[in-house]
């Protein structure tokens, strides 16, 4: 079980000290719709972490209890998904460095909500949502509840502003539609500018043919995929989560920029990880 290197199509962390079911149950189960393999991890940051100074031996007690957790949720996935191939790898490092490293190769990176406030998420020595989510080379899904499944019309929300970034997400969002025979609202969120030189009106109208364009030809290559599109106003954050209330999932684009991981995940990303219920997924350009 103890690897220095892995690789999996779709990797979720695995949290030793706090319930990591709702995060592997979403893993596993998109592993067996995409019939691809799944790997648990578990990182334990080095002995000497400057992080904790006390001297207490705390990698050995790391390494048993990660250990203990990726059995007994191997075995769990095993029995929700018994065909899904599963392995499970204690890894060194930090947390948060491990799954950005195994972005580079895997399709998928499940985390699962620890729920931190904004000052807790930056100051936590194990916060992983965050700075995976700025850094990840392939979408990272953080899973805070339980998924919608019981709504009679299953939908995915996915939000679309002309970007790059955006036109990733929907492309993801539709693909994932298919695969669980669900719907899409792409939503491009339009605010009213405090000062323009042009009317709202066309503003507004140009934020509709924006959103025309960017969801045009979808509904031509996924035709089982029942594709909807709206232009509500209102705040991104606020709207988006209030779409995506039933939803199975909320898509967004990562748009952020600049060194710091925390301001790279740009504005809405932050803002609904924080207020969205089902999980989040964000889905870098390119």
């Amino acid at each position: 079980m103890t690897r220095t290197t892995a690789r999996f199509d779709i990797a979720v962390g695995i949290d030793p000290v706090r319930n990591w079911h709702l995060a592997l149950a979403w893993a596993v189960d998109e592993a067996h719709l995409r019939g691809v393999g799944l790997g648990l991890v578990v990182a334990v940051p080095p002995r000497h972490d400057p992080q904790h100074v006390d001297g207490t031996p705390r990698q050995p007690a790391q390494r048993q209890a990660g250990t203990e957790a990726l059995g007994t949720a191997l075995a769990w996935a095993h029995a929700r998904q018994p065909a899904v191939k599963a392995d499970a790898s204690l890894l060194d490092g930090f947390p948060a460095a491990v799954l950005t490293g195994l972005s580079q190769e895997a399709g998928m990176v499940v985390l699962g909500s620890r729920h931190l406030s904004r000052t807790e998420e930056f100051l936590s020595a194990g916060s992983l949502v965050v700075p995976v989510t700025a850094t990840a080379q392939c979408p990272v899904v953080v899973v805070g509840d339980a998924e919608h499944v019981t709504q009679e019309t299953p939908y995915l929300v996915v939000g679309v502003d002309g970007s790059e970034s955006s036109r990733a997400a929907l492309a993801w969002a539709v693909e994932e539609a298919d695969l669980r025979r669900c719907a899409v609202r792409a939503i491009a969120v339009w605010q009213p500018p405090v000062f323009s030189l042009r009317s709202d009106d066309t503003l507004f109208h140009a934020e509709r043919r924006l959103l025309s364009e960017s969801t045009a030809g979808w509904a031509e290559k996924y035709p089982d995929v029942r594709l909807t599109h709206e232009v509500p106003t209102g705040s991104p954050v606020e709207t988006l989560a209030d779409a995506a209330e039933h939803a199975l999932a909320v898509v967004v684009g990562r748009r952020g920029r600049g060194g710091y991981s925390g301001m790279r995940v740009g504005s809405v990303v932050r803002g609904l990880l924080h207020r969205a219920h089902c999980p989040v997924i964000t889905v870098p350009a390119g």
